[in-house]
Order: structure tokens, then C-alpha cells, then sequence
């Protein structure tokens, strides 16, 4: 039985990391407003090493159309107009010697829609997350069979499994609705 509850506690966790990645993927998809998170990922180069740009310069939006990035030290101002122009974020960073401006252009009707897409294919990929972990703890629930754990002990666990399963593709649901609402706002 203990380890029952172990398997159990286990899909949780595994299904909750899953909610926290759909999350953190969902907050790089620009819903036309600035936020520094939209600059999530982005690494500079900065004595010979990739760094995140978040720990070279303190970044601010001052409105929701704007982004401030001041960074700490004047020289490596090129160093982050570079990787912000080959990052994939489509912004064109505006140096004035002290900051770099990014100017945050409001999403087109067809833009609005093809970011739906997308945070509905995020969403399914959690989704899809979700299912696996079932399915992974399911198999190890039919492995203890053979250890002389009873059926009906087995049985139940998968159906709370299930209902894990449920709720936390109902929490998936309910965080692309958000989002969905949240890009579609003009």
C-alpha cells in the first residue's frame, strides 16, 4: 500500500511540474503587452560567457507598450542589441547610449489568432504531459500485481490517478482560457 501512495505522489508531482512548464510557456507568448518575462531566455554574451539577460541589466516596463533594459555596465550595450535581434520576441531594440527601449507594437486581429493557436498547442502539450504521467504510474500500478498487492487495491489507485489526471487537465484548460482571453483583449 505504501508504495501505492508513493506512485501516487509521484504522478502529482510529475503532473504539477507540467502545469508550472504550460505556465512558464504561456507567460513568453506576448499577449501585447510588455513584460519583462517576454525577454525570458534571452542570453547575452558577456566575458566570453552566455549570461541571462535578466542578470546583466535591470529590466522595467515603465507602460504596457515599453520595455527598459538599463544594463549595469555601458559596454556590453551592443552585446544586447544583438542577442535581442536574434532572439525570435520580433522586437527591434532602441539604444540611446544609457538604455536600450523596446517598443511593443500592438497585435494584429491575425497575429491575435495565430497566438491562440499556439497557446492552445502549449496547452496540449501539457495535456499531453498529463496523460503520459497516467500512463506511466498506471504501468507501475499493474507491476505491483505481481508483487501480491490486490486488484481492488490497484484498481482504486488508478482511478484516483484518474481523477489526479482530471483536475490537472482541467487546470490546463482553465490557464488557456485565461490566456486566450488575455491575447484576445484588445
Amino acid at each position: 500500500m505504501e508504495e501505492i501512495e508513493l506512485y501516487i505522489d509521484e504522478a502529482k508531482e510529475l503532473m504539477e511540474k507540467a502545469i508550472q512548464h504550460v505556465n512558464y510557456t504561456f507567460g513568453k507568448i506576448r499577449a501585447g503587452k510588455a513584460t519583462p518575462g517576454m525577454l525570458d531566455g534571452i542570453m547575452v554574451e558577456y566575458y566570453g560567457n552566455p549570461t541571462p539577460l535578466n542578470q546583466v541589466s535591470s529590466i522595467n516596463t515603465p507602460d504596457a507598450r515599453s520595455i527598459i533594459i538599463k544594463p549595469w555596465e555601458k559596454n556590453i550595450i551592443p552585446e544586447i542589441e544583438k542577442s535581442i535581434i536574434n532572439s525570435d520576441i520580433g522586437l527591434n531594440p532602441q539604444n540611446d547610449g544609457e538604455i536600450i527601449r523596446l517598443n511593443v507594437p500592438a497585435l494584429s486581429e491575425e497575429r491575435r489568432l495565430q497566438l491562440v493557436k499556439q497557446a492552445k498547442h502549449e496547452a496540449e502539450q501539457g495535456r499531453i504531459s498529463v496523460r503520459n504521467v497516467r500512463k506511466d504510474t498506471n504501468d507501475h500500478l499493474r507491476k505491483l500485481l505481481k508483487e501480491h498487492v490486490s486488484e481492488d487495491a490497484i484498481k482504486n489507485a488508478e482511478i484516483d490517478v484518474q481523477e489526479l489526471t482530471d483536475k490537472y487537465i482541467e487546470k490546463i484548460d482553465e490557464l488557456l482560457g485565461n490566456k486566450e482571453k488575455d491575447i484576445m483583449t484588445v
